[in-house]
């Protein structure tokens, strides 16, 4: 964005790359992914860098508030200053933080979902999907993230973009509305594990197992590291495989 503003111009839309999409090994591979769908798209996007800081969300679960603002503040003044209308997001949390909680602060976009984007590329042929791609006839569920699902009830466009890969989607028996939680939302990805029988998470996989689907469609980076971590706990990394949407769309037009 600095570098686009230095030379009088703006971008059409900006990629909010989030703490997880740069910095963890696994998400930085969706973040690649997606930007080369938008590229793929010719989508006119630009990225804060190094100004973009971590939207708050964690520390506003957490419970420290003070954090929370004086972060949420800081990136409201950068996205203002370059008069940010447009954000895109491969994190709900990211999302539904920009969305639902900078307004309080100021910070006023219209922000939208990877998955929310992708759909509308491909709704307006800016995206062509490759018929009898390498997912054509594979067994794939879905896990709906809490913060895309049930906070922002954002179902429909993940699930449109499965169907357009021509894939047998399996729905897990607790899905849309009556989702459950991989186990990192609400701060818990930063905290050690509650006493308990058994890990949300290793709940969640078995019933993605038990399913029969050879893949775990995701799109969330804590949902992807936490249902990855479920597979190994099954030793069933070799059978069971946990991809964004976006890495899926990638594989299939071998981008």
């Amino acid at each position: 964005m600095a570098q686009l503003a230095a030379e009088g111009k703006a971008a059409e839309v900006l990629f909010w790359v989030g703490c997880a999409g740069s910095f963890d090994a696994r998400a930085q591979k969706v973040t690649v992914a997606f930007c080369k769908i938008l590229n793929e798209a010719k989508v006119d996007f630009a990225i804060l860098g190094t100004e973009e800081s971590c939207t708050g969300d964690p520390a506003r679960r957490a419970g420290n508030e003070f954090v929370f603002q004086m972060t949420a503040l800081q990136n409201v003044e950068v996205l203002n200053m370059y008069g940010v209308k447009k954000i895109v997001t491969a994190c709900p949390h990211c999302f539904n933080t920009i969305k639902n909680e900078y307004p309080d602060l100021g910070g006023n976009y219209e922000v939208i979902h990877h998955t929310q984007f992708i759909q509308d590329l491909i709704a307006d042929g800016r995206l062509k999907i490759q018929e009898g791609g390498v997912f054509e006839g594979k067994k794939i569920t879905y896990h709906d993230s809490c913060y895309l699902g049930r906070v922002n009830g954002v179902y429909e466009a993940p699930r449109s973009i499965l169907e357009s890969l021509d894939n047998d989607l399996v729905e897990l028996k607790r899905s849309r509305a009556n989702g459950l939680c991989c186990g990192a939302g609400g701060a818990q990805m930063f905290k050690e594990d509650e006493p308990g029988d058994k890990r949300i998470n290793t709940e969640r996989v078995e019933e993605a197992i038990n399913s029969g689907a050879s893949i775990i469609a995701a799109n969330c980076p804590f949902c992807i590291t936490m249902l990855s971590d479920g597979v190994k706990s099954f030793d069933k990394q070799e059978e069971v495989m946990v991809f964004d949407l976006a890495e899926l769309i990638v594989n299939n037009n071998k981008l």
